[in-house]
């Protein structure tokens, strides 16, 4: 799906659109601090309190103006001093969430920020009564049967608004938003890119636009204003679609051009390492982040997700004790508590806190992937189906996780059809992640599609086997089809792999590569390969007896004068360094991400 954009040009009071103007470079950055500034108060004015906490954040990166270089706030219009009364306290009453009473005195406002509050206040009026319906009739896995009635009449009102141009940037903001929630997904980009054309400065419209983008190829389309907000975007959206290479270049040109200060980017590379399984390095970044900014509870939910999969007990612990003191009712907090019971196998309780985390925010997507990899721990496989796919999937179709959570739960129902659907989407979303790849090769064996099992499987190889097992399947693989040869060659480069970069793996498959290539090599008639391969299986208990009646064969046969072929050769030999003094002294089982939050 492509879109592209013709914008429509907006009246913009005159006063302010110089300011809110902006170039295609950081030249200036003072200009672009006055700029973060403006629009901070703006989005606060309007109750956008994300896109004036993101603007005010970025502002605060830069260096401070000086006294006689600060903007001074955008003149009232004639308009504006007409609806004050109204909108001042309309503005009081929203911010305490009372959306009707905010919408009832701000009615027959003409001004366009009152203009926008009234329309907001609707928009949020019916989100509101929605949630507290979903929360106090419905399950969490049945939120997404409820809608918000509001819609139908804003897009009608807000839509002969538009044709007549009489919408702000903000105005075309709330329009996008209407327009997505209603799932006219072409209709809400067109919006969304005008908005930006229109009010370049405003995140929240990148934001949003960002969310309905599916894959680079649809980015190319867009016609997008060429300004600086452009680059945030452009990074934000490859972090998004799994551009890791690229997001994390555009990140570092932000910090080379002067916002090596910022929290946001800093908090979004770690997410970007997260994204490509980094883990040692994200959780670097996010132990500076937490030093630099201590009370952030944003993304600590990510990182949360790395604790886990290190099987960090004590870190993690003290990381949900502190965001409970910071806040105990934030979704972010509740998905770390989460975290934490399941890592200590407290299943039921990890669910109750994803259900909690669910009632404060019903759109939370990590929430929704965390509860279904809880069910599938309680091998509660409809409950998971219905967390994956209604709701994970629908909040974001990018979610690779959602995707591969939904193979596995069709994999315990075996269903493999079901599995190789889902799993394929996973792939689509992640092309060089292995498990994605080890998981479709799986299902292919099961299919009895064994030319694709093993393209998978080598593919999974070639990317970076994050689990290791990738040469062994593909290995057992070759056997079941007797290419005695190229399962020969697996095991050698599977062992060769695992000894040359130190890993701790399970000895289960070692001894197993080697018992393959001592009966290989003893078929060859290769002595001196077998034995060496039958002492290594002396050091495994499951392979013990079989490698001490192998070299007892070989030296019988050696003491019967019985020589070595030089007619066959092998594929290749086990490298020098592979001595039975050598055997890795700790063996534990590979780390599981079967149901780990990726």
């Amino acid at each position: 799906m492509a879109a592209s954009t013709s914008v429509v040009p907006v009246v913009v009071t005159a006063a302010v659109a110089p300011v809110l103007s902006t170039n295609s470079d950081f030249s200036d950055l003072r200009e672009i601090k006055k700029q973060l500034l403006l629009i901070a108060g703006l989005t606060r004015e309007r109750g956008l309190l994300h896109s004036s906490k993101w603007s005010a954040e970025l502002a605060f990166s830069l260096p401070a103006l000086p006294l006689a270089e600060l903007q001074p706030p955008p003149p009232i219009t004639e308009e504006d001093a007409q609806d004050m009364d109204a909108y001042t306290l309309a503005k009081a009453y929203f911010d305490v969430k009372e959306y009707d009473r905010a919408a009832h005195f701000l009615h027959g406002c003409d001004s366009k920020k009152a203009y926008f509050l009234y329309m907001y206040s609707r928009y949020l009026s019916g989100e509101k009564k929605k949630d507290d319906e979903t929360v106090d009739s419905l399950g969490p896995l049945e939120k997404g049967q409820v809608k918000n009635e509001a819609l139908r009449e804003l897009r009608v009102e807000l839509s002969k608004k538009h044709q007549a141009r009489e919408l702000d940037g903000f105005g075309l903001y709330l329009y996008g938003v209407v327009l997505r929630k209603l799932d006219l997904v072409k209709e809400a980009i067109d919006v969304f890119v005008e908005a930006t054309h229109v009010l370049p400065l405003h995140w929240g419209a990148w934001l949003e636009l960002c969310n309905l983008i599916t894959d680079k190829e649809m980015l190319k389309f867009l016609s997008l204003p060429d300004t600086w907000m452009k680059e945030f975007f452009l990074a934000h959206i490859y972090t998004e679609l799994q551009l890791i290479e690229e997001a994390l270049q555009k990140y570092q040109n932000l910090i080379d051009v002067g916002f090596s200060k910022s929290s946001y980017i800093v908090s979004q590379i770690a997410v970007a390492y997260h994204n490509i399984r980094d883990i040692d390095k994200a959780l670097s970044i996010f132990n500076e982040l937490r030093k630099q900014d201590p009370y952030r509870i944003e993304n600590m939910d990510t990182f949360s997700n790395l604790l886990y999969v290190r099987s960090m007990k004590s870190e993690l612990s003290y990381l949900a004790h502190n965001l409970c003191e910071i806040d105990k009712y934030r979704v972010e907090t509740c998905c770390v508590i989460g975290n934490y019971y399941s890592l200590r196998s407290q299943h039921e309780k990890a669910a109750l806190y994803f259900q909690r985390a669910l009632k404060l925010n019903p759109r939370y997507l990590g929430a929704w992937t965390l509860m279904g990899h809880e069910y599938m721990e309680m091998k509660n496989t409809s409950a998971a189906i219905q967390a994956y796919s209604r709701h994970a999937i629908e909040v974001n179709k990018r979610d690779y996780r959602a995707w591969y959570g939904l193979g596995q739960t069709y994999e315990i129902l075996k269903m493999p059809f079901y599995c190789l659907y889902y799993y394929r989407r996973a792939h689509q979303l992640r092309p060089n992640d292995s498990r994605m790849l080890v998981a479709l090769g799986e299902c292919y064996e099961k299919l009895n599609q064994l030319v694709e099992a093993k393209k998978c499987y080598w593919r999974a190889y070639a990317v970076g086997d994050v689990e290791k097992m990738a040469l062994v399947k593909l290995a057992k693989l070759h056997e079941q089809l007797t290419e005695s040869e190229q399962a020969a060659q697996c095991y050698i480069k599977y062992i060769q792999d695992i000894y040359s970069c130190g890993e701790i793996v399970e000895h289960l498959e070692e001894s197993t590569a080697f018992r393959y290539l001592a009966q290989y090599y003893f078929k060859c008639k290769l002595w001196d390969e077998a034995s060496t391969c039958a002492q290594k299986c002396c050091a495994f208990n499951d392979t013990r007896e079989e490698g001490k009646a192998l070299l007892r064969q070989i030296l019988q046969l050696r003491n019967q004068g019985e020589t070595p072929t030089t007619e066959v050769s092998a594929p290749f030999f086990l490298p020098a360094s592979l001595s039975a003094n050598n055997t890795p002294t700790r063996r534990v089982s590979p780390l599981n991400l079967s149901s780990v939050t990726p």
